[in-house]
């Protein structure tokens, strides 16, 4: 065991073909630590300054209840038609070859470019009662704009390119040998695209969505303009933190901002993993 150690420990100081790992592992963490690190830290020993019966009691209030449940909720749910669409668009762009495809590939980045409020005025006028969506889905009796299935609507429009990026470059990867193999040995294309191709792309499908879930929790901007902000029906948690603030409950914005940052670093913990589990599966194929 001390044999084991100590060999470990010399593979550690030796030197390595790049040099300055020292001084270079030391300003990232001294850098992680003041950027990230410190302000995380002190957010929850505010939020938790207030004692455990007084933190609990605001995390557990009805309206923040509901707050957390609409942003997780309609996170998951615009995540989940990510994924159908989102890989739909990836395959389009990767299998086929048609006029304007540049284009649409751009066009797939604008909500990482557009600032949020543009994204939020942009959906509220083509959702609202009177916008062209809005006016539309009247006839049927369906109110899309202040409600929360405007917030999905928003997040969903926010969260497709971080599925599609992720998919990309794995389909590019993916040999069409295998699919012309396969159809040659009799499969459909059904079973082709579910049992050849997809298993390749499981793994980035799934840390897209993650990533566009972690991003829809905390969305804020382009939420705002198109929810309605009704406490209780289509308030989300990052614009009751704001709220708080403006109140100058410093100890209700801290704890709600808390409760969040868990759940995040829950969410980061897993996206963390499936993509270890991602870089082992292809790195052994």
């Amino acid at each position: 065991m001390a044999l084991s150690s100590l060999f470990h420990a010399k593979a550690f100081r030796q030197p390595s073909v790049l040099p300055g790992f020292g001084l270079t592992l030391g300003f990232v963490v001294t850098a992680l630590s003041l950027v990230v690190l410190l302000p995380l830290a002190a957010l929850m020993l505010k939020a938790f300054s207030i004692g455990p019966a007084a933190f609990f009691a605001i995390a557990t209030d009805a309206r923040v209840l509901a707050a957390l449940r609409l942003s997780f909720g309609a996170a998951f749910i615009a995540a989940l038609v990510n994924a159908v669409f989102g890989l739909l668009v990836a395959w389009v762009l990767v299998r086929y070859d048609f006029p304007g495809k540049r284009i649409i590939d751009a066009v797939v980045d604008l909500p990482f470019a557009l600032p949020t409020a543009v994204a939020g005025i942009a959906l509220s006028a083509i959702y609202a009662p009177n916008g062209v969506i809005g006016a539309l889905a009247g006839l049927f009796g369906l109110k899309l704009a202040y409600t929360p299935l405007g917030v999905v609507l928003a997040l969903i429009f926010i969260g497709l390119p971080f599925v599609v990026r992720t998919v990309q470059p794995v389909l590019e990867e993916v040999e069409r040998d295998i699919e012309e193999v396969s159809a040659l040995l009799g499969a459909s294309r059904l079973r082709t695209i579910f049992q050849v191709v997809l298993p390749n792309v499981y793994p980035a499908l799934i840390t897209g969505v993650a990533l566009a879930f972690a991003r829809g929790v905390g969305e804020y901007g382009s939420v705002i303009f198109i929810a309605g902000n009704i406490p209780r029906v289509s308030e989300i948690a990052p614009l009751l933190i704001v709220i708080k603030l403006e109140e100058f409950d410093y100890a209700g914005a801290t704890v709600i901002a808390t409760v969040m940052l868990l759940i995040s670093f829950a969410l980061l913990f897993i996206i963390n993993a499936l993509q270890a589990w991602q870089r082992k599966r292809f790195g052994n194929g």
